[in-house]
């Protein structure tokens, strides 16, 4: 089993950034992908970015050149940088992990921007 917990997520304007984190802990492999999907309301899950423990990223088309992601294999942590943030990027994330056949996610924060 392997757990997810989530943090940063909150309010913000149009324009700001936030700083999205999630900590997996359990039997968590060294060989693994994290990553942080998000849903908002009346629509479907999406990817936003994913990484693999290799380091092989990948990232949703709205997102690109404005999120980061990141993580720091040690800590089986990590994180997304969220930079010139818009409305429509306002919904719940979603943590997400990949590892031993297996799929786990977070509880999910809320990210709200407002214009």
């Amino acid at each position: 089993q392997v757990q997810l917990v989530e943090s940063g997520g909150g309010l913000v304007q149009a324009g700001g950034s936030l700083r999205l984190s999630c900590e997996a802990s359990g039997t968590v492999s060294s060989s693994n992908v994290m990553g942080w999907y998000r849903q908002a309301p009346g629509k479907e899950r999406e990817l936003v970015a994913d990484m693999s423990s290799g380091g092989s990223k990948d990232y949703g088309d709205s997102v690109k050149g404005r999120f980061t992601i990141s993580r720091d294999n040690a800590k089986n942590t990590v994180y997304l940088q969220m930079n010139s943030l818009k409305p429509e990027d306002t919904a719940v994330y979603y943590c997400n992990i990949y590892v031993l056949r297996r799929e786990y996610w977070g509880q999910g924060t809320q990210v709200t921007v407002s214009s």
